[in-house]
């Protein structure tokens, strides 16, 4: 099996959760790619979420993970490319159903609204979750605009 690649993205909100979420990627025998900011200075979202979602619309990483305040931003941005579904998730149960039933393939998380500790939870989450197919294929092949 090959080792899965990751890009993530954050803006300032996000850099303490991206440092986190890093660490514990690479202690799983993950590849990561950081688009995000380093720096508590304030810069604007779209730059990192694009960056992550043009990454993961290439097949350059297998999936994405975008950190701001809300994570709506990151996620409205993220969806603007067609070949992306970016899901807002504050549990754990909530990203393993974006994975199992909508085939998400950028998480986005609210840094401000969930602790660090969920976060982690739902990176795992995702990233162990398989999508079910069958019934939930032809709704997520209704999504896209093309």
């Amino acid at each position: 099996m090959s080792q899965k690649i990751l890009a993530i993205g954050n803006d300032h909100a996000g850099v303490a959760y991206k440092d986190a979420i890093v660490e514990h990627l690479i202690q799983n025998s993950y590849l990561v790619e950081n688009f995000g900011t380093d720096s508590a200075d304030s810069v604007d979202y779209p730059n990192f979420a694009h960056a992550v979602a043009n990454n993961v619309e290439l097949g350059i990483s297998d999936f994405g993970i975008l950190i701001c305040g809300s994570g709506n931003g990151v996620c409205m941005t993220a969806n603007k490319h067609q070949a992306v579904r970016a899901a807002l998730c504050w549990s754990a149960e909530l990203a393993t159903l974006a994975r199992a039933h909508n085939d998400a393939n950028i998480l986005c998380i609210p840094a401000r609204f969930v602790d660090l500790d969920v976060a982690i939870a739902m990176v795992d989450a995702f990233l162990e979750t398989n999508f079910e197919g069958g019934r939930h294929q032809n709704r997520v092949d209704k999504i896209s605009c093309q």
